[in-house]
């Protein structure tokens, strides 16, 4: 059952635990959106659409994971993992044809393996490491606080268009 509070809920200091028990009920609410979804229904291009609700789901892990990188390794992602998320950051036309053929349990399994980084990574760091002040090469000022809120805008976002595509696939 979803817990409908704010609350650290494990160790982490005040502050993180709050970002965590946001995370989590995020996460909840997408996993309850998509428990009982099909590869047909995850796979389909709604019309005046191009994503999928897997391509979707993809981009939430994937957006995960490139902030991961950013705030806890302090660098950009290399090729390498561009070559894996690429299309799933992107989405568009292509991730719509591409990142199909899959199971909800595979997507679970993605967003849990990036979540699960995560929520490791933050358990490591103290309520000041939000704060730190970074600047990105064209000179924007960020802090690890802000790439978290992104990624909880962003999923909570792309919650609300699997929504929508379910509603008008029926």
């Amino acid at each position: 059952m979803i817990d409908y509070r704010i609350k650290n809920n494990g160790d982490y200091t005040k502050t993180m635990g709050e970002l965590v028990s946001m995370l989590e009920h995020t996460r909840a609410v997408t996993l309850e959106e998509i428990k009982d979804l099909t590869e047909e229904d995850l796979d389909k291009v709604v019309e005046g659409d191009v994503n999928t609700i897997g391509s979707l789901l993809l981009h939430i892990a994937s957006i995960e994971f490139v902030h991961g990188v950013i705030s806890f390794e302090e660098r950009d992602i290399n090729e390498v993992e561009l070559q894996k998320w690429k299309t799933a950051l992107e989405l568009g036309e292509e991730a719509g044809k591409t990142i199909k053929g899959h199971s909800v349990q595979y997507y679970i399994d993605e967003l849990s393996a990036v979540r699960d980084k995560t929520l490791s990574e933050l358990g490591k760091r103290q309520d000041d490491w939000l704060f730190e002040e970074n600047e990105w090469p064209n000179g924007v000022r960020f802090n690890p606080y802000y790439l978290w809120f992104h990624v909880l805008e962003d999923e909570i976002n792309h919650c609300g268009q699997i929504r929508s595509l379910k509603r008008r696939m029926k």
